[in-house]
């Protein structure tokens, strides 16, 4: 049985570390081949897109390293020395059949600041009118977990750059066919899952831990990748990049690796909203929750307390008083004028802040309720 796609115009494509090197370095045999299957794609009329992994790896093997490489410090400079060899090889594969590439490095940060992912989102689609294929991958080099820049792994990222770029489909290419009902190394009579309604944590539970030496992810990581872009209406295929031109055969409909389907597609702001990081909780009572739920906006009177330091604007968690996140949203005022107005009446805002400040801290459209699995 075919799948349909026909409605597919967008597609975001996630090549994983292990696909792309060998224990020398660089597949170029690999990266051609991806390449000549992205410009099929693009002949047909599709605009693609291309998350790739690799750089710390490449890095890690040209400076001639063994085992595993954890230090922040040192997988910096893996993907310092890395990524430049990787985009060489990108820009070849695809100057042989004429196509022209491109290079964006990410944070979190730029995906969090509405201003950088407007920008973000303009210059993609620009790249793509072009006709260029714009290659993304995480700036591992300034990007760390403890400064929460990192998006942890290029499976979450691929997923965020599909959302925010309106993509219909999110391909992650990996080392194994797709989701399994078990260990297929292990367990002889594991069975592939062909299709997936909806990622439940009983889904979740069929994925294992960590993958390769120089990857991040595993499984898991790439149901929750998956995860994200459903909610962003992008269906997601995981499937293996070692399948004989695997991308041209899954656009053709072909049933292979696992298909997990997308949800009602989400406003843009709204997927803004859900995937940022947050950069402080806005505790709030019974009542403000219920209205809330309503569709209401937030009040100063429902606020009990403000945790946290942000600006106004800036994407916060939105709490019960037992500490029970249920929304996201970007508060019309900052933390420390949230702080002051907390427990008032709207009326008192002028006497407490002065004028020029809005009667209500945020609308309903700035304001998206969290998924109840989350």
């Amino acid at each position: 049985m075919k799948r349909d796609m026909s409605s597919i115009q967008r597609v975001v494509v996630k090549v994983g570390t292990n696909l792309l090197s060998t224990k020398d370095g660089i597949d170029e045999g690999c990266i051609d081949h991806i390449a000549e299957q992205l410009v099929k794609m693009q002949q047909k009329g599709l605009q693609v897109l291309l998350v790739t992994s690799g750089a710390i790896g490449m890095g890690a093997k040209e400076l001639k390293l063994t085992g595993p490489v954890k230090q922040v410090a040192m997988r910096q400079a893996c993907a310092s020395v890395g990524q430049p060899l990787l985009m060489s090889s990108y820009r070849r594969a695809f100057k042989k059949h004429g196509v022209v590439c491109s290079q964006i490095l990410l944070t979190r940060k730029e995906m969090n600041n509405r201003h950088t992912y407007v920008n973000l989102r303009n210059s993609s689609f620009t790249l793509l009118d072009l006709g260029v294929i714009p290659i993304f991958n995480e700036n591992d080099t300034v990007s760390t977990a403890e400064i929460g820049s990192a998006f942890g792994d290029n499976d979450r990222m691929s997923a965020m750059v599909a959302s925010k770029i309106d993509a219909d489909l999110l391909i992650i290419l990996t080392d194994i066919s797709g989701l399994y009902t078990a260990d297929p190394k292990k367990d002889p009579s594991a069975v592939l899952l062909k299709e997936i309604e909806v990622l439940d944590n009983e889904i979740l539970a069929l994925a294992g831990g960590a993958g390769s030496l120089y990857s991040t992810g595993g499984m898991k990581t790439k149901l929750l990748a998956a995860k994200i872009a459903a909610v962003g209406g992008c269906a997601s295929i995981i499937a293996s990049g070692y399948e004989q031109d695997v991308l041209v055969r899954l656009m053709e409909g072909e049933a292979l690796g696992t298909f997990i389907h997308p949800k009602k597609r989400m406003s843009q702001r709204e997927r803004w909203l859900l995937n940022n990081s947050h950069l402080g909780t806005i505790i709030v009572d019974e009542g403000a929750k219920k209205a809330l739920l309503s569709h209401k906006s937030l009040l100063p009177k429902g606020v009990v307390r403000v945790e946290g330091g942000f600006e106004a604007g800036d994407v916060v968690e939105v709490c019960t008083i037992d500490g029970v996140a249920f929304a996201k949203a970007a508060p019309y005022f900052n933390s420390t004028d949230i702080a002051k107005i907390a427990g008032h009446e709207s009326r008192d805002i002028i006497e407490l802040l002065g004028n020029g400040h809005k009667d209500v801290l945020f609308r309903p459209e700035d304001l998206v309720l969290l998924p109840d699995d989350e």
